[in-house]
């Protein structure tokens, strides 16, 4: 599975991009996933011509692309006038409103005072809301005196497990319904019933024939019609 790592850091070393790549290597140590960082530092002036010109450039383009397609995604920012920065905020305004829908999301933020530490439940979690994520239960915020501290190690294997499984669970239920409409499809005039229904409508001789996904079956409409003649 595609996690990308959404990081609005901007200085180099970055605490908001370190506390990005542990996340994601915790979310690692739960699912099977192929990283890809996104760093809106590097893209800041493209989203600002998107802004003005009402196309994204090259990169910007391919970002977005890529937390489009994404199976999960964790979104760290750091804090700015007790709020997500600009920058973090600009790059999701010029995201497609679809784009998130049903998405797991792992929110995470970075400041130099434990106080501001609310900006998850305040800020960032109304904001994923707002664009229809799925947001995990555990967010993480990281203050200056956190880094090497007891907790933020907790924190961040407990968030980190949650998105994980939800990027599991998620998963397996896209393609358990991929499957389904995939025989639905092949079959000609079909129609996908519920397996109980199924054992209720359909005559004996036609043990056996029955194709089942999950616990749908597919039985060709003339077969029907056939079981409920008199």
């Amino acid at each position: 599975m595609k996690l990308v790592v959404v990081s609005a850091g901007l200085s180099v070393p970055s605490s908001t991009r370190l506390l990005a790549d542990r996340l994601a290597a915790a979310t690692g140590r739960y699912t099977s996933v192929d990283v890809q960082v996104v760093e809106l530092r590097d893209l800041a002036v493209e989203i600002a011509h998107n802004f003005t010109s009402g196309f994204p450039g090259r990169a910007l383009s391919a970002a977005l692309e890529a937390v489009t397609e994404a199976d999960g995604l964790i979104v760290v920012t750091p804090v700015f006038s007790a709020s997500y920065s600009g920058l973090f905020k600009s790059f999701f305004d010029v995201l497609d409103q679809d784009a998130l829908t049903g998405k797991p999301v792992l929110i995470a933020a970075t400041g130099g005072s434990a106080r501001h530490s609310l900006v998850l439940e305040h800020a960032l979690r109304p904001l994923f809301a707002y664009l229809r994520a799925v947001v995990v239960p555990t967010a993480v915020y990281a203050a200056s005196e956190d880094w090497g501290a007891e907790g933020l190690a907790d924190r961040i294997d407990r968030a980190a497990g949650e998105l994980g499984r939800l990027m599991e669970g998620l998963g397996s239920g896209a393609a358990r319904r991929a499957e389904v409409a995939d025989t639905a499809g092949a079959a000609d005039a079909s129609v996908v019933v519920d397996t109980d229904t199924a054992a209720a409508i359909a005559p004996r001789s036609l043990d056996g024939a029955l194709a089942s996904a999950d616990r749908f079956t597919v039985i060709p409409f003339e077969q029907q019609l056939a079981a409920l003649r008199p």
